[in-house]
């Protein structure tokens, strides 16, 4: 055989040794990518389950059976038909949250994770509604979701999924109960606005009382104090009134102690007297004197007999 031939033989080996080389290799080779898992079996049987990272298999012998995301997943559970306590059918549709705690537990456990827990949310969705008034579900949505999360983590936790969370999206009742809540909802708002109104006209009418009695209580305090200002008043006046006429009677019966007082005297009661005898003249009717009592100097003299016995009893005191 020539040597070229031979050459070319062991090279044609080589290229193959090389290519199955490779081949096995790239099957060998498994590049897990991060928050997924890879279960692997061999002959059929669970062997392992790869991580995150760079991982070796046995081409032919192991194989990926399943491939599982570690990450959060959402989900749409399909709208459906539930009867509530006060046998109100309503349409009602929610998301539910999920994720795998246990990847071999997920693959085992169950044949499809995702259609399981989506029946499972339905069915524990209708049961929960089912404990509830229609007004309730609208009232009580938090508690609702609550509910139906802590019913479906309690069946799924032999699968290895645990659901995070629950969100009704829409709750549908029928239009005629519709209508009905919408007419009950009006006439509640009608009845708080007339409470309101009656009770505003209350507020305004006692404090329109209230003020009113303010201002007849003030008005009888400043009358009373008007009153009292004007007593007093008057009082002060009277008293200066008689301090005055006090002071004059002194200062009169003094100059009636002197002979020119007296002469004062007889002179004022003169011209009094003749004033006097004019009035009388005037009015129609007709007085009878005698000449001696209608002369001046009987009058005067009648006047002075007085004031001498004033003024000897005010010697006696």
């Amino acid at each position: 055989m020539p040597l070229s031939v031979t050459f070319l033989g062991f090279f044609n080996i080589w290229i193959c040794l090389t290519l199955l080389v490779i081949l096995f290799l790239s099957l060998s080779i498994k590049i897990v990518p991060q928050n997924s898992v890879y279960v692997i079996e061999r002959f059929g049987k669970y062997l392992k389950t790869m991580e995150a990272g760079f991982n070796l298999l046995i081409p032919a012998v192991d194989r990926v059976a399943y491939v599982r995301s570690l990450k959060e997943q959402a989900f749409d559970v399909v709208s459906q038909s539930a009867i509530t306590r006060d046998n109100i059918a309503v349409v009602v549709d929610g998301v539910v949250y999920m994720k795998i705690l246990d990847p071999i537990k997920a693959s085992y456990g169950v044949d499809d994770h995702l259609s399981s827990v989506t029946l499972l949310a339905q069915t524990s969705m209708r049961s929960e509604i089912g404990k509830l008034e229609l007004e309730k579900t609208f009232e009580d949505r938090e508690s609702l979701n609550a509910a139906i999360v802590s019913a479906i983590n309690e069946a799924c936790f032999p699968w290895g999924v645990q659901v995070l969370r629950y969100e009704i999206k829409d709750i549908n009742p029928p239009r005629t109960v519709l209508e009905a809540m919408e007419r009950q909802m009006k006439a509640e708002r009608e009845k708080r606005a007339l409470i309101l109104e009656s009770e505003g006209l209350s507020l305004s009418e006692v404090t329109i009382a209230e003020g009113k009695k303010k201002a007849r209580i003030l008005a009888a305090e400043a009358e009373k104090l008007e009153q009292i200002l004007r007593a007093e008043g008057e009082a002060q006046s009277i008293i200066s009134v008689a301090q005055a006429k006090a002071e004059a009677l002194i200062i009169v019966a003094r100059s009636a102690s002197t002979e020119d007082g007296q002469k004062a005297i007889q002179l004022d009661l003169a011209e009094k007297a003749i004033e006097a005898r004019k009035a009388i003249a005037k009015k129609s009717s007709v007085i009878l004197l005698s000449d001696q009592q209608s002369s001046v100097s009987y009058v005067v003299a009648e006047a002075m007999s007085i004031m001498t016995a004033m003024n000897l009893s005010s010697k006696v005191k």
